[in-house]
């Protein structure tokens, strides 16, 4: 059996798909990837096994799409905290933080068989 096959890879940069991944191919790490043949590596297998995860987990899109709304929602309310004028965090700084007490080994073991007892 051959241990190393060559095949032919054609991109027309008239479609919009091949152009990018043309340009992926341009611009990448040429440290991470030593040459084409293995950035092309890493691509298919990752696309192959994340097409295998979904249909293993026909929610794992849905998480990743919340998960990446999310941080959307964090990265907005982080710019909206940095136009918050002075006075206001001044403010809010000192307000007192509450802390819960750290619960003890006794309280940890009977949260722990609660949660086992399912």
């Amino acid at each position: 059996m051959k241990q190393i096959y060559t095949t032919t890879l054609r991109l027309n940069l008239t479609d919009e798909d091949d152009r990018r991944a043309y340009e992926h191919l341009q611009q990448m790490d040429k440290k991470k990837y030593r040459s084409y043949s293995k950035a092309i590596v890493a691509a298919i297998n990752d696309h192959f096994d994340r097409q295998n995860r979904l249909a293993s987990d026909p929610y794992l899109e849905t998480r990743e799409k919340e998960d990446a709304f999310l941080q959307r929602v964090m990265e907005v309310i982080g710019q909206g905290l940095r136009s918050v004028p002075a006075p206001v965090l001044q403010f809010a700084q000192s307000v007192p933080q509450i802390s819960a007490p750290e619960p003890d080994d006794e309280e940890l073991s009977a949260a722990l068989d609660f949660a086992d007892s399912f």
